[in-house]
C-alpha cells in the first residue's frame, strides 16, 4: 500500500483523484473513495488532486487516520469485485464499517 484516503473524503466523493490516477486504482464506495493497496504504484498524483486533502502517504499518515489504512485493506479483501481497475468496476456502493459509522460532513 502506498496512499490512503481518510475521513476528509467522507460524503465528498470529488473524484479528482480518480482522474489523476494512471493505474485506475481508486474505487468509489458509497460515502468515500478507496485506494486499492495492491494496485497503487506509489506515484502520488492523487494527493495534490484531492481538494479536501483526504489522501496521505501511508508512512506519513496522521495517527488518528490509521484506522482508514486498515479499512482500505479490509474493504478490498471483502469486496473482490473491486479490483482490476475502478473504471471497469464502477461504484462499489458500500463502505467499510469505519466509514458507515462515521458522522456526516457539514
Amino acid at each position: 500500500m502506498a496512499y490512503v484516503v481518510t475521513d476528509a473524503c467522507i460524503d465528498i466523493l470529488d473524484q479528482s483523484c480518480m482522474e489523476e490516477c494512471p493505474v485506475d486504482c481508486i474505487y468509489q464506495g458509497d460515502r468515500m473513495m478507496y485506494i486499492h493497496p495492491d494496485e497503487c504504484v506509489d506515484c502520488g498524483k492523487c494527493m495534490p488532486a484531492c481538494p479536501s486533502d483526504a489522501i496521505h502517504w501511508e508512512h506519513k499518515l496522521p495517527a488518528d487516520a490509521v484506522p482508514f489504512r486498515d479499512a482500505a485493506v479490509e474493504f478490498f479483501e471483502e469486496h473482490e469485485q473491486a479490483s482490476g481497475g475502478a473504471a471497469e468496476c464502477g461504484p462499489v456502493g458500500i463502505d467499510h464499517p469505519v466509514v458507515t459509522q462515521a458522522g456526516g460532513r457539514a
